[in-house]
């Protein structure tokens, strides 16, 4: 798809973005996947996976010069960590640290380090919404290594509260949710929540990175700031958007490369 008369008119734009999917969740799709991204945010056995998807993915990742992300979730494999559960902080410190830990330890053995730190689901969800919750995140992983990058929802606690304890953050946008007009991911039970069309998908993303906007479902333009795209990778399309996405970027001469 060519960029059009009105994104060659844009004097700021990125030319550099990280491609980021969801990864080892068991979907079979994962080596299809990655020569396609930069960035991998792998499962930690919370919300789906174990640790022989773990090694798997790690390696498919290291083959294919990805970058290594964990993706902690609520302990939930029956709702796929979509479901928001109660929890106290110190409970919510120790998951996300024991989750961190299980990856390290296997990246470990194959020399490789993790590079980002991406929450899961409606963990991610209420972090971007809740600051203390986004604090506690941020906290526990700069209990584990500071020098990991936060991804997190672009204009969101998850956001605020890392920088506030001056930890490297990556605002995420996503190329396959739609957007409310406070900046929110439109909620899966939703109608639209989804962008399941390929057309649709690779011109919010063209949006994204060249306007630095995003188009809700009712009309409203908001401001959104893009350096790493997510796709998931249990999307109905992931493999055929993540291909068509890879392909449309570097048509516009935009650099696919981790942060």
């Amino acid at each position: 798809m060519p960029v059009t008369s009105v994104y060659r008119n844009i004097l700021k734009m990125n030319r550099i973005i990280d491609l980021n999917c969801d990864m080892g969740e068991g979907l079979h799709n994962d080596a299809l996947l990655m020569p396609l991204i930069s960035s991998a945010n792998i499962s930690c056995g919370f919300h789906a996976g174990d640790i022989e998807t773990m090694k798997r993915t790690v390696e498919l990742a290291l083959q294919n010069n990805v970058a290594i992300g964990a993706h902690p979730g609520f302990d939930d494999k029956a709702n796929f960590g979509r479901v928001e559960i109660s929890i106290t902080l110190p409970h919510l410190f120790d998951i996300m640290t024991e989750q961190i830990h299980l990856l390290k330890k296997i990246t470990d053995t194959f020399g490789a380090k993790i590079h980002h730190i991406k929450p899961h689901g409606a963990l991610y969800n209420r972090a971007a919404r809740d600051k203390i919750f986004a604090r506690t995140i941020a906290a526990s992983i700069q209990s584990v290594d500071p020098n990991y990058i936060l991804y997190g929802l672009s204009g969101s606690y998850l956001i605020s509260e890392a920088t506030a304890l001056n930890l490297r953050t990556a605002s995420e946008t996503f190329a396959d949710r739609s957007y409310q007009a406070d900046g929110s991911l439109t909620p899966r039970s939703l109608p639209g929540a989804l962008i399941e069309n390929t057309e649709d998908s690779l011109k919010q993303v063209l949006q994204m990175i060249l306007q630095r906007t995003v188009t809700t479902p009712h009309g409203e333009t908001i401001p959104i700031n893009a350096e790493t795209i997510c796709i998931h990778g249990d999307g109905k399309n992931a493999v055929l958007f993540a291909d068509q996405i890879r392909k449309n970027l570097i048509d516009n001469k935009i650099t696919i490369q981790t942060i």
